[in-house]
């Protein structure tokens, strides 16, 4: 199962279903789940790395009196969750363990697929899932983490109780999506009917399934930009990286793109007081500066720049596709607000920066 599970996560841990840390798998029998460690890579997953729980103290989550307090409630359900991982164990587990608890299925796979999530994000994804996917059971947005998984853990009893069948397909809105099964053959089934379906879905609408840029970034120019940003935001832009042009998305889209590329690029003036007025309206300053040369992702680091520009890319490419369903859905404040100063979020960034 272990060695299944790990070549499953190197095949879905590609840049078309996950960028980043995103993405969990997991495999499970009677007793014991086996989990992608937070912060870590599907890409590079290796069997002795899962965290193994005990199912029956994951299970004992969906018990818990909660606190109403955000803070406090994911405090006490990350005591609760590292209580379940079994002795001789570092990692931590993550978030999600509890959702993929709640599945029959041997094997499950969590991605944020760029063709599915082009149909999560829209305005009509919820319609477009129902007409496209109906077997499948969609997940109206809720906050990531316990919150998530509770919901989550309510329908798919509800939809046993309907439809007398486990929902193999899950797909969150503004999330991504989970697949269930018994074996590797039935995992990649799914995946393949959902994405050849969404492939010819764009194709319908003639959107185009790669991200379109503009013309060429001078480096000349890149360099002239890059030392303006250092002289004006010091260390959080030692690092840089450019790209030509692209229709950037100028708000929340997911959880991934709040944290990696922050929810708000910055698209002003390159002066000091323009980024003041970002800082103090945000409470950061932006890791994306969109500019009449290029699109620029900025950090400490090189990992961290890097990051931040693939994300931006990816919201990008996902405000493309979602045209094929109604067009872009972003977070709300709320949403985007936990996302923000969700404590889970800050250690799985700083383990991939």
């Amino acid at each position: 199962m272990l060695k299944t599970i790990a070549q499953l996560s190197h095949e879905f841990g590609t840049s078309d279903f996950v960028k980043g840390g995103g993405g969990n798998t997991s495999c499970k029998n009677a007793s014991t789940l086996w989990v992608k460690p937070s912060g870590t890579t599907l890409a590079g997953l290796k069997p002795e790395t899962l965290v193994a729980m005990d199912r029956a103290k994951l299970g004992r989550l969906f018990e818990l009196e909660v606190p109403a307090n955000k803070q406090a409630r994911e405090a006490l359900v990350k005591d609760v969750m590292a209580a379940a991982v079994l002795p001789g164990q570092n990692a931590r587990a993550s978030v999600e363990a509890p959702l993929h608890n709640s599945l029959r299925g041997t094997y499950v796979v969590h991605t944020h697929a760029v063709l599915v999530n082009g149909m999560t994000c829209a305005k009509d994804g919820a319609a477009a899932c129902a007409r496209l996917f109906p077997d499948a059971m969609w997940v109206p947005y809720i906050d990531p983490g316990f919150t998530l998984c509770v919901d989550v853990n309510r329908r798919i009893a509800e939809f046993r109780a309907k439809n007398g069948r486990e929902p193999n397909v899950l797909i969150l809105e503004n999330h991504g999506i989970f697949v269930s099964g018994d074996s590797a053959d039935e995992i990649r089934a799914q995946y393949r009917r959902v994405i050849e379906t969404l492939r010819a879905e764009y194709k319908k609408a003639e959107i185009s399934t790669a991200l379109e840029f503009g013309s060429p970034t001078l480096d000349e120019e890149v360099g002239e930009i890059s030392g303006l940003l250092k002289e004006i935001i010091g260390n959080e832009a030692a690092a840089e990286v450019a790209s030509a042009p692209f229709a950037i998305a100028d708000g929340p889209i997911s959880p991934d793109h709040s944290v990696y590329s922050k929810s708000f690029p910055y698209m002003g003036p390159l002066t000091r007081y323009g980024f003041e007025k970002f800082k103090a309206k945000h409470g950061y300053f932006p890791r994306v500066i969109v500019t009449k040369v290029g699109v620029f992702g900025i950090g400490p680091t090189p990992k961290v720049a890097q990051l931040a520009l693939e994300f931006a890319m990816d919201g990008a490419l996902l405000q493309q596709l979602a045209q094929a369903f109604g067009g872009i859905k972003f977070l709300s404040d709320a949403a985007r607000e936990f996302i923000e100063n969700w404590e889970v979020e800050s250690y799985r960034a700083k383990l991939m920066t």
